[in-house]
């Protein structure tokens, strides 16, 4: 009778604490903050420029001009010819007042390891 009272406990035990981390992953989920958050909202810019990419009819000026001075490649990411266009791209950001964010959690919105978030200026 003594154990069948100490497993039931455990078990309850498991139950609360598995829907209390279930809140906690859920609130969590729903708070993303930043720009890598569903929707783009900083409206990032992969770096490096790869001929793959869609480009936006309303792209940001800072992203336009990333793309003049640096000719999208078509290279895949390890590859020098990647490395030394993405180091190109990162100064072409910096010089045109953007900032580069690097993206360690890569999602199939969010598929490059480096972004330029351009400078947007806020509407009031």
């Amino acid at each position: 009778m003594r154990l069948r009272l100490i497993n039931l406990t455990h078990i309850i035990v498991l139950i609360i604490l598995s829907i209390f981390l279930g809140l906690l992953t859920t609130s969590a989920q729903a708070s993303c903050k930043g720009c890598l958050c569903p929707g783009d909202p900083c409206r990032l810019c992969p770096l490096p420029p790869m001929a793959t990419d869609t480009v936006a009819a309303d792209e940001p000026e800072t992203c336009r001009r990333i793309r003049e001075e640096v000719i999208p490649i078509s290279s895949l990411p390890g590859s020098n010819e990647y490395f030394a266009s993405l180091d190109k791209s990162t100064m072409a950001c910096i010089k045109n007042g953007g900032d580069v964010i690097k993206n360690s959690r890569r999602n199939q919105e969010f598929t490059s390891r480096v972004y330029c978030k351009p400078y947007l200026p806020s509407i009031k």
